[in-house]
């Protein structure tokens, strides 16, 4: 007997008892429910909720594996560095087993505890409420290793993904109905309850927190570190290093290559919503080039704190930090975006401008686009109201005009 039938033997011994919700949520999580309505006029589909997790875990996975590797990476580079033997990078030097293996003793436990810790809380709620458990986590648990940092202790993790599901998600009643992302809450969580392991120019290379204060210290400063100190990054990166991803940051926000494939992905499959993506661009863009402008117009001096970010090519700054994994896997989460199309343009404009608004006088703070998406998170349904209360105005206005028309009198033709 296999298990998929245990359980189900299991479901039916304890129906209506107090652990049945515990084995229904086992066997939900494991498999597709083959349950099915027996009444009623319904519309089938080949997708569900599972479904469309599953597809965006898989947009994620190349995330995941590089960011593995450049775990790795970063940690050598460092030490190399500060030996005096760095060398520039190259796919040779990158794409090696100790990369890997260094990497993902520090990823993976970061995963373990990422999904233990949180489906521990789903099943938790689901045997409280009496019902299956919900499949929400399933992407959540995956995004959180991707934006902390690699050293993060797994305790304070553990306490933050505890946070963010119970009251970013379960005190609103489950998957669905939740106002604000899980896994940017607790990013929240632990931006604001322990900040010393949030910031820094210690926190995103393995290591450098260890070694701090040693004579075998190392730097893990970030592109946007180097900028808020008004260092030229451009003589210790190229474009094509923020493209490629080969820079210090956290585990999947670094490669914007792998970020745009999996926007792509994410937008054929018809999971994510383009317009949220595209705006999300133009409002980064739009704000890049206003900052970009007041430079250029000689407004601000080089001595300002402002002025490495400011001065910062506009179109760079889509491919540092973590603006576009943010745009591509947090902005469009369907339940805490807008609904309406014109919503969807107000709502992924506003998070690229406020994103760099907030990256640029914020030195403290130079990454700006998980605070932006909560802050939008609990301005999309206002602006879904507007849109349709503006959309209702404009059907109410066109009833009126053509009741107040002269209706037309008809004029019989006979043909002689």
């Amino acid at each position: 007997m296999g298990m998929k039938q245990s359980l189900h033997n299991l479901k039916e011994k304890y129906k209506g008892k107090k652990m049945a919700p515990a084995f229904n949520a086992f066997h939900t999580f494991l498999y597709t429910p083959n349950e099915t309505t027996h009444s009623g006029s319904h519309v089938r589909a080949a997708d569900d909720l599972k479904r469309t997790m599953n597809t965006v875990i898989m947009a994620l996975v190349p995330v995941l594996l590089f960011g593995i590797f450049n775990a790795g990476y970063q940690h050598f580079h460092a030490i190399a560095e500060a030996q005096g033997t760095a060398q520039a990078f190259s796919w040779d030097l990158f794409l090696t087993w100790d990369n890997f293996w260094t990497g993902a003793i520090k990823v993976l436990p970061l995963l373990i505890v990422s999904y233990g810790v949180g489906l521990g809380v789903e099943f938790l709620f689901a045997v409280i409420k009496g019902h299956e458990v919900e499949e929400g986590y399933l992407v959540t648990g995956m995004l959180v290793p991707l934006i902390v940092p690699i050293d993060i202790p797994l305790w304070m993790l553990a306490v933050a993904v505890v946070f963010g599901v119970v009251i970013g998600k379960e005190v609103f009643g489950g998957t669905g109905m939740n106002i604000l992302n899980p896994a940017l809450t607790i990013r929240a969580f632990l931006f604001f309850a322990y900040p010393t392991w949030m910031t820094g120019d210690k926190v995103w290379v393995h290591g450098a927190v260890e070694r701090a204060g040693t004579p075998d210290a190392i730097s893990g400063e970030t592109v946007l570190g180097y900028l808020a100190q008004n260092k030229d990054v451009g003589s210790i990166y190229s474009w094509m290093d923020y493209f490629i991803g080969n820079i210090p940051g956290s585990v999947g926000e670094t490669s914007a290559m792998l970020i745009l494939l999996g926007g792509l992905f994410l937008i054929f499959s018809k999971i994510g919503s383009w317009r949220i993506m595209l705006s999300g661009v133009l409002g980064t863009i739009a704000m890049g080039l206003i900052f970009n402008g007041v430079v250029d117009a000689g407004w601000i001096t080089e001595s300002s704190k402002f002025y490495g970010l400011m001065s910062f090519s506009w179109w760079q700054h889509l491919l540092v930090g973590g603006i576009a994994f943010g745009i591509v896997y947090m902005a469009t989460d369907p339940v805490t975006a807008a609904q309406t199309n014109k919503g969807k343009w107000i709502y992924g404009f506003l998070i690229g401008f406020i994103s760099i608004m907030i990256r640029v006088f914020n030195p403290a703070f130079p990454e700006g686009v998980f605070l932006a998406i909560l802050l939008m998170n609990v301005f999309a349904p206002t602006i879904d109201h507007y849109v349709v209360q503006g959309n209702v105005k404009k059907r109410m206005k066109r009833l009126k005009n053509i009741a107040k028309a002269p209706e037309k009198k008809e004029v019989n033709v006979e043909t002689v």
